[in-house]
């Protein structure tokens, strides 16, 4: 199991968004190569705009965990978090962070620019699948035109 599997099972996750029309992201939460965790956008089912894959994983994994760190993580999700996702992963402590689409409109990296707004001992990786997320969040789109 690499980058590619567990972004893979992120994907799934994002599917489940699509199906259920909301904005196709999704999430996996890894520790020692096991998936303790998924979600995936649910903002227009909870009607609650911070209803974020990243967040809904975040918290998932606190509760499974019994942690309010989590130090040894790694966090798969499909395109770029937002600014809001990031800072909830910089108090996390995550380990990684890995994403496969960059999003240059919500995106983190629109407002820090090259500020490292997450926690010191965090990696980043990025464009793990980037055209198989590309692909999901355009054709979401395209329906919604």
């Amino acid at each position: 199991m690499d980058d590619n599997y567990y972004m893979q099972q992120a994907l799934l996750e994002a599917k489940k968004a699509f199906d259920k029309d909301e904005v196709p992201i999704g999430a996996v939460i890894v520790i020692n190569k096991k998936i303790i965790t998924r979600a995936h956008n649910m903002t227009e089912q909870l009607n609650d705009s911070t209803a974020h894959a990243e967040i809904l994983a975040l918290t998932s994994a606190y509760n499974f965990l019994g942690s309010k760190y989590l130090p040894g993580a790694d966090l798969y999700v499909t395109i770029e978090p937002c600014l809001m996702c990031v800072g909830a992963m910089y108090w996390s402590k995550l380990q990684r962070v890995i994403w496969g689409a960059d999003d240059e409109k919500n995106g983190f990296k629109r407002i820090t620019g090259n500020n490292f707004p997450f926690h010191s001992k965090t990696k980043i990786t990025s464009g793990i699948l980037k055209s198989e997320c590309i692909q999901l969040m355009q054709a979401f789109f395209k329906q919604k035109r």
